[in-house]
């Protein structure tokens, strides 16, 4: 590559930065519209995410409603879909995340271009696979969190319900009790539940969003059994303490298929790294034990 051409590129990246500043100056002074769901965002959300997503969020807010229209419906409810399985990480929304893919498709974009013109192509492409994929990374990841979060205090909150169905309490108003003494996503889960049943939606269709809000396999087989309990007319505090020693025994048997499937891994690990390591540790100290002289071989 020659000269004038990176002269040619550094000069573009210089250029593209300062008007970057000053178009993100701009747009934070912009009376600029906004979809109402980016604006709560914005404004409520942003007390629960940090200072980098928060400027993210402000520079690429403009154009969030054109990656949208690029997107399509379809994919937009699909990712509609996993940031509520999320769990709304950081007060993220649609708008949000749209936002963040156009300013980190954009830096991903100019950077791979920049490394592309230097000969750099492995930078080039982890920069590009940095603007496609980052921000699905935090949602893949806070999903898994979350599902696993929910499923470790299902079978506990499970038991605690029952004592309190037991003691007399009716079902919506133990509910609301316990969920008052937990703190994280599943006691979130619940208040937003109640909260949709206050409002008139029925305790059915309340969990039927709830299962659909949750990708678990727990948070599906506790509300299967409580709407069959239901209709079966079973007692709710027998339902609730026989889902909680399933769950259990589900978790168990997980347990053992991870550890088994650990074994295998673990052995291979072993055999191809430690094995041969450890052998060559072993002969390399047996041979400069026995006093060989090595100028006699090499001829030196």
């Amino acid at each position: 590559m020659s000269g004038h051409q990176v002269a040619l590129a550094l000069a573009l990246l210089m250029g593209l930065s300062v008007w970057g500043v000053f178009a993100g100056i701009r747009m934070y002074r912009a009376d600029a519209k906004l979809p109402s769901d980016l604006v709560l965002a914005l404004e409520v959300g942003s007390t629960r995410t940090g200072a980098v997503d928060s400027l993210v969020d402000r520079l690429g807010m403009r154009y969030a409603p054109a990656v949208l229209r690029l997107m399509g419906p379809t994919l937009v409810a699909r990712y509609r879909r996993r940031i509520d399985l999320a769990g709304n990480p950081g007060g993220l929304t649609i708008n949000r995340y749209a936002a963040r893919r156009a300013v980190y498709g954009a830096l991903g974009g100019f950077g791979a271009l920049v490394f592309f013109l230097r000969g750099q192509y492995l930078m080039a492409l982890l920069l590009l696979a940095f603007g496609a994929f980052w921000t699905e990374v935090g949602i893949w990841a806070a999903i898994r969190v979350r599902r696993d979060v929910i499923e470790r205090t299902l079978p506990d909150f499970l038991d605690v319900l029952a004592v309190v169905v037991g003691a007399g309490l009716g079902f919506r108003q133990a509910l609301d009790r316990v969920s008052t003494r937990y703190e994280g996503p599943w006691a979130d889960e619940i208040r937003i539940t109640l909260r949709q049943m206050d409002l008139g939606m029925s305790r059915r269709q309340a969990f039927a969003e709830l299962r659909r809000r949750n990708d678990s396999e727990q948070v599906a087989m506790f509300v299967t059994a409580l709407q069959q309990g239901e209709e079966l007319g079973a007692p709710i505090v027998d339902t609730l303490v026989a889902i909680a020693k399933d769950m259990r025994r589900t978790d168990a048997q997980n347990a053992r298929r991870k550890a088994a499937r650990a074994v295998p891994r673990a052995t291979l690990v072993i055999t191809t790294f430690m094995v041969p390591a450890t052998m060559l540790l072993l002969g390399a100290g047996l041979l400069l034990g026995s006093g060989t002289d090595f100028g006699s071989i090499t001829g030196k």
